[in-house]
């Protein structure tokens, strides 16, 4: 199994929902987040004083599919959250080593 974690801009959010729900992943986690990669922030004025914003908002979207959806997804995602510009985001994807339904206690791919 292959965890996905996206940061995309906060209105890409629903896009790669839909996107995502379109190829059957069912169950995602949404996080709201501040960062900066090399967009380094921006300055903005207040009250006549300009002042440097570092950590800019994102969000952060994760799922945990089969390793065989892992490339639909990502696809999925890029498609969604592009627009071109700089400050699209990242994908970062790792293995999962075991997954845990609490409820039922189904694991691994069962629990996905």
């Amino acid at each position: 199994m292959k965890q996905i974690t996206a940061i995309v801009k906060p209105f890409k959010l629903e896009e790669v929902r839909e996107a995502l729900a379109e190829i059957g992943v069912s169950g995602l986690t949404v996080t709201e987040v501040k960062g900066f990669g090399r967009q380094k922030g921006h300055t903005e004025l207040y009250r006549g004083a300009e002042y440097v914003v570092d950590f800019l908002p994102k969000v952060k979207v994760e799922v945990v599919v089969k390793d065989a959806d892992a490339e639909r997804c990502i696809e999925a995602i890029i498609k969604a959250a592009k627009t071109g510009k700089i400050g699209d985001g990242k994908i970062f994807v790792t293995s999962i080593e075991s997954v845990v339904r609490i409820r039922t206690g189904e694991v691994n791919e069962d629990a996905v």
